[in-house]
C-alpha cells in the first residue's frame, strides 16, 4: 500500500488535488470508507476526504455492536432487519478477530416483552438470518449464566446472539482494503464548498486544516457520507433533514463487573433498551438516546443526566455490585445521524433508522444508515453515482476483506494472532516487523500490543495524539485517566515515528489530556 503518514500527506496533497477524479467521497466514517472500498475495487479513480480524523465522529463512538436490529422487527422494518442480519453473518465470516460473536441475555421479569413474545420476535430474527440462534433459560439455569443478576420478579431469560467490534478499527481495515485497490484517503481536510457548473457539481474546494492551505479538486461525482453533518453542503433541502441524536456510554474496568454475556433490558424510566456488555476486556453500559443540542464540530460528551440514567440501569440489574461514579474508567458519546421529516416530533427512540439518498446533479448524499450495513449502503450510493461517472456498476458480491493468514505472526499466541490480523488485515506484514522488534508485550492491562502502537504511529496517518490513543488504539478509553500513566513510555516509542519535536509533543499531550477530561471522563 505504500507509506501513509503525515510526511507523505504533506507531499501528496498538492499532487492529489491536481488529478481528475471519478469520485470524491466526503466523510471518513464507516459509510465513507465503504464507498471508497467498493469504488476502488471497481477501478474508479477515487479519493476520500475527512475533515477531522478517520472514524472521528459516530464511527468511533458507537455502541460497538454489529447487529441486525432486533427491535426494528417490532416496528415492521423487516427489510432493514433482513439486510442487517445477513451482513452481520458476512462480517463474522470475513473478519474474525475484528467482528466477534457476542451472546445476549434478555431477563424476563413479568413485564413486556415476556418469554413467548420475545421468543416469537427472535424466531423471525433467526429466520431472516437463516439459522436458529436463541434459547430460553429458566431461573435456576440463568443464575449460572449471569451471576449477580437481580432476582426481583425474575422468571428466566432468553439468550440470543449478535456481534461486537472495535468500530474505529473496522473503519481503518476497510480503508486499508480500499487503498490496496488504488483508492486514496486523507484526514484533516475540510470541504468548504462544492463547485457547480450549470447546476451540476463538478468539484469542490477544501482546506488543509494542518497548514491552512486551500485546494480545488475536480471530479465527475461527489458522494457525501458525512453523517450528522449531511445537511451542510447539499443545495436542495426539502422537508427531510438530519436529527442529531446523542448516544452516551460508561466504561468500567472488567474486574469491577465481569460479564461473559451482554445483558439486554428495558430501562424503567422510559422503556428503551439498555445494554451492559463486555468489550475489549472492560464492561460497557449504554446507550442513551437524546437530542444532541451541542455543536457538531466539537467532540460530543456525556451529561450528568445521562450518567445517572445509565448508573440507575446498572444498579437495578446488578444491585449487589454497588457500581457508582467512582468505578467509571471513561465515557464516550456519539451523535447518530437519524433522518426525520420534522413534522411530528417523535421521541428519539421512535425515529426510524432507515437511510435515504439525496441526489442532485453530480452529487449524492447518504443520510442515516447503520454500521452493520455499510457495504449495502456503499453499493446503493455507487449505483446513484454511476451515471455521473459514466461507468456501469458491475453486479458483484465480492468479500469486503481480502483473506489474511493468522499464522503469519508466529511470535504471538493464537488469540493474539487472530486479533491483530482482524484489526490490521493487509498491514500485517508491517506489524510483524514491529512484533519482531518489540515482542508481544501488551500496553498495561489491555490487549493492545506496543508493536501495534508503534505501527500506528509510523504508518496509519496519525496527525494528533488523540488519533493515536482514541481511534488507532483505544488506550485512551481502556486505561485510567486516558492512559496518562503510560504517556512517558508512549512518547519514548512514538515521538520520533510521528516526526514531532519536543515542543510539539508537549503541546499534543496537553491538548489530548484536556480533550480527555472534557469529553471522555465524567462531567466535571
Amino acid at each position: 500500500m505504500g507509506v501513509w503518514n503525515a510526511k507523505w500527506r504533506t507531499a501528496a496533497l498538492p499532487e492529489l488535488a491536481s488529478r481528475d477524479w471519478d469520485l470524491i467521497v466526503v466523510g471518513g466514517g464507516i459509510c465513507g470508507a465503504g464507498i471508497l472500498r467498493e469504488a476502488a475495487r471497481r477501478g474508479w479513480k477515487c479519493l476520500l476526504l475527512e475533515q477531522r480524523d478517520f472514524a472521528w465522529g459516530t464511527s468511533s463512538r458507537s455502541s460497538k455492536m454489529v447487529h441486525g436490529g432486533l427491535r426494528y422487527i417490532a416496528k415492521g422494518q423487516f427489510g432493514l432487519t433482513r439486510a442487517s442480519v445477513r451482513e452481520r453473518q458476512r462480517l463474522l465470516a470475513e473478519a474474525p478477530g475484528l467482528v466477534e460473536p457476542l451472546s445476549f441475555v434478555m431477563p424476563h421479569r413479568g413485564g413486556f416483552p415476556g418469554p413467548k413474545v420475545f421468543g416469537g420476535l427472535l424466531a423471525v430474527y433467526d429466520a431472516l438470518a437463516g439459522r436458529r440462534n436463541h434459547l430460553y433459560y429458566p431461573l435456576q439455569q440463568l443464575r449460572y449464566l449471569v451471576p449477580g443478576l437481580s432476582e426481583g420478579g425474575l422468571r428466566g431469560g432468553t439468550r440470543f446472539f449478535d456481534a461486537v467490534t472495535d468500530d474505529a478499527r473496522l473503519v481503518m481495515r476497510v480503508l486499508g482494503e480500499a487503498r490496496t485497490d488504488g483508492g486514496e484517503a486523507l484526514n484533516g481536510v475540510r470541504v468548504v464548498a462544492l463547485q457547480r457548473e450549470q447546476g451540476r457539481v463538478t468539484g469542490l474546494e477544501a482546506e488543509d486544516l494542518e497548514s491552512g492551505q486551500r485546494f480545488t479538486f475536480r471530479t465527475r461525482a461527489v458522494a457525501q457520507a458525512t453523517g450528522a453533518w449531511a445537511d451542510r453542503l447539499r443545495a436542495a433541502k426539502g422537508t427531510e433533514h438530519i436529527r442529531p441524536l446523542r448516544g452516551s456510554h460508561l466504561l468500567l474496568p472488567g474486574w469491577r463487573l465481569p460479564l461473559a454475556h451482554a445483558i439486554s433490558f428495558m430501562h424503567p424510566a422510559d422503556g428503551r433498551p439498555v445494554f451492559v456488555f463486555p468489550w475489549e476486556g472492560a464492561t460497557v453500559i449504554g446507550t442513551t438516546d437524546l437530542d444532541h443540542g451541542g455543536g457538531l464540530d466539537q467532540d460530543a460528551r456525556i451529561s450528568e443526566t445521562e450518567v445517572d440514567y445509565l448508573l440507575q440501569a446498572c444498579a437495578l440489574q446488578f444491585p449487589a455490585s454497588g457500581i457508582g461514579r467512582r468505578d467509571v474508567l471513561s465515557t464516550w458519546a456519539g451523535v447518530r445521524p437519524v433522518v426525520s421529516d420534522g413534522e411530528a416530533r417523535l421521541k428519539p427512540s421512535d425515529e426510524k433508522r432507515e437511510h435515504v439518498l439525496w441526489v442532485e446533479p453530480g452529487c449524492v448524499t447518504l443520510a442515516g444508515g447503520k454500521l452493520t450495513t455499510f457495504r449495502l449502503l456503499a453499493l446503493e450510493v455507487l449505483r446513484a453515482c454511476a451515471g455521473f461517472v459514466g461507468r456501469a456498476l458491475e453486479a458483484g458480491d465480492e468479500p469486503v476483506f481480502k483473506p489474511c493468514v493468522a499464522s503469519a505472526v508466529p511470535a504471538l499466541s493464537p488469540a493474539q494472532r487472530l486479533r491483530v490480523v482482524g484489526r490490521h488485515g493487509g498491514g500485517i506484514a508491517e506489524l510483524v516487523r514491529w512484533v519482531e522488534l518489540l515482542g508481544n508485550e501488551r500496553v498495561g492491562a489491555t490487549d493492545t500490543l506496543w508493536a501495534e502502537l508503534a505501527w500506528a504511529a509510523e504508518g496509519e496517518l496519525v496527525l494528533h495524539l488523540d488519533d493515536l490513543l482514541l481511534r488507532r488504539t483505544r488506550l485512551g478509553l481502556l486505561l485510567p485517566e486516558g492512559a496518562r500513566g503510560e504517556l512517558p513510555r508512549i512518547r519514548a516509542l512514538c515521538q520520533s515515528l510521528l516526526g514531532w519535536d519536543d515542543a510539539r509533543w508537549v503541546r499534543e499531550e496537553a491538548d489530548y489530556l484536556a480533550l480527555w477530561r472534557r469529553c471522555y471522563s465524567l462531567p466535571e
